[in-house]
């Protein structure tokens, strides 16, 4: 497991309650768990600092992955290999907390997400520009 537990920083709870009112999603981990994945499919790698921890949201590993626990640890393990960083235990919790803030921000944005259509939406228009039209 990438980390035990984690607690999400004041900001990014602020924009997951946002992003929870716009798409009627009410699981913090489904949110985040979509924010993870829109992150690791950019290109590149997050910067920045990872966020702080300050504010009360705090969620287990297996809350957060669920049945697929393995699934993301493997991506993730995987991204910070192919971005050079190494998978040692520090890296990944750093760049699982770093790809879950970019994540959150993105959806957070003002006009990225009116609703939950959009977020479906997104998915697919990103499964398109890698694969090809889906018809």
């Amino acid at each position: 497991m990438i980390v035990k537990h984690f607690k999400l920083s004041q900001p990014e709870k602020d924009r997951l309650i946002r992003i929870k009112a716009k798409t009627g999603i009410q699981n913090w981990n489904i949110i985040c768990r979509w924010a993870l994945c829109w992150s690791l499919a950019e290109p590149t790698p997050p910067g920045g600092i990872e966020p702080l921890s300050d504010s009360n949201v705090e969620m287990d590993w297996s809350t957060f992955a669920g049945e697929y626990s393995e699934i993301y640890e493997a991506i993730i393990r995987q991204r910070c290999i192919n971005d050079g960083f190494g998978d040692d235990e520090k890296t990944l919790a750093k760049y699982f907390r770093l790809h879950l803030n970019r994540g959150i921000n993105h959806y957070s944005a003002k006009d990225v997400l009116k609703n939950c259509a959009d977020l479906l939406k997104s998915a697919v228009a990103e499964e398109e520009e890698v694969y090809g039209s889906i018809s």
